[in-house]
């Protein structure tokens, strides 16, 4: 804050000079072109500030192609210019010089700027050994407010570096200031989860701001990524999965992990259960086990909310999650003695 006062101070102080010693020491209007100068060097002063502050949020990589591109480009300019002048000195026309130059700068060195700092995420850098492939892994919104990627990270299962576009990021921001309240706290979630993971030693997150203006919605830009950094997609929404997988994208379903780690049970197996609503079809009671699973009890209907020994029949595993299906214990006992 400090410098940036006194840059803003050297800055109005020095226009305020150059303009009244260099340009208004022969006016009568001497001191008013002077305070004219003094504002332009203000102006000058908070143009630059503005100017870093947006530098800052650019990564080395933009920064630096940038700067070669415009060195490049006025490079170029120099040698055109150069030509130019051996033309003109045929021609015996030497004002139009400077001016034709000053443009040749203007424009290949602003081309140069802009070309290469769009350009420089293009680039990749190999050293002369071979190196192991980056895996890359990008994290979708839905993943980032589901919460539990966190808790995976902490464990030690997904170590490494963790990419999240831009965009996703503007989108939780966006569901964050939602008027809807649900959503507000959704987004806020989202938030929270990624600044613990920001703060977490086994992991690394890496914002990147590469961006697809001519596809819309997050989800196609999350797949175009994937795709262009060959990357795998961490993500427990159901239709991305399908669409990113019919695009040859790897994916990594947080669902699909939580459903794999649940325990296995096989028919014959004793469970015990709390029915605490009826089923679909009559005579069933529902329960859940702790990790969500459904438990299906044939015959249960008449002991809601009791806790009883069952006996799994059969399991049936869906894209929702799995299904056991099971009859009271007293049942098969009956049955069996028979």
């Amino acid at each position: 804050m400090i410098i940036r006062i006194l840059l803003v101070l050297a800055c109005s102080i020095s226009g305020y000079f150059i303009a009244y010693y260099v340009m208004a020491a022969t006016s009568s209007y001497a001191v008013f072109q002077a305070i004219f100068g003094f504002i332009i060097g203000l102006g000058v002063a908070l143009l630059v500030i503005r100017i870093e502050k947006d530098i800052r949020k650019l990564s080395l990589r933009i920064i630096a192609g940038g700067v070669i591109g415009m060195v490049i480009g006025l490079l170029i300019a120099l040698i055109l210019g150069f030509g130019l002048n051996m033309v003109i000195k045929i021609t015996q026309d030497q004002q139009v010089v400077p001016w034709i130059y000053l443009l040749l700068t203007g424009i290949l060195g602003y081309l140069g700027l802009v070309l290469g700092s769009k350009k420089a995420e293009e680039f990749t850098f190999h050293s002369v050994e071979a190196k192991a492939p980056v895996d890359h892994r990008l994290l979708d919104t839905s993943v980032i407010i589901d919460g539990r990627i966190a808790d995976i990270c902490d464990t030690g299962f997904i170590d490494g570096e963790l990419i999240v576009p831009r965009f996703v990021l503007n989108e939780l921001q966006f569901i964050a200031d939602s008027s809807d309240s649900m959503k507000r706290s959704r987004g806020r979630r989202g938030l929270d989860v990624l600044n613990r993971m920001q703060k977490s030693t086994a992991i690394s997150i890496e914002i990147v701001d590469q961006d697809f203006p001519k596809i819309k919605g997050v989800d196609g830009k999350l797949v175009a990524l994937a795709q262009k950094l060959n990357a795998k997609l961490l993500t427990n929404d159901y239709n991305l999965n399908k669409v990113a997988e019919l695009q040859g994208v790897r994916v990594l379903n947080v669902n699909e992990l939580a459903n794999a780690m649940k325990p296995v049970v096989l028919p014959g197996e004793q469970m015990v259960v709390k029915i605490i609503r009826e089923g679909k079809e009559p005579g069933q009671g529902v329960g859940y086990l702790d990790d969500g699973t459904m438990i299906i009890v044939d015959g249960g209907q008449r002991m809601i909310n009791s806790t009883v020994d069952v006996i799994v029949t059969s399991v049936l595993q869906t894209t929702a999650g799995r299904m056991i299906f099971t009859e009271l214990k007293e049942t098969a006992d009956k049955r069996s003695n028979n």
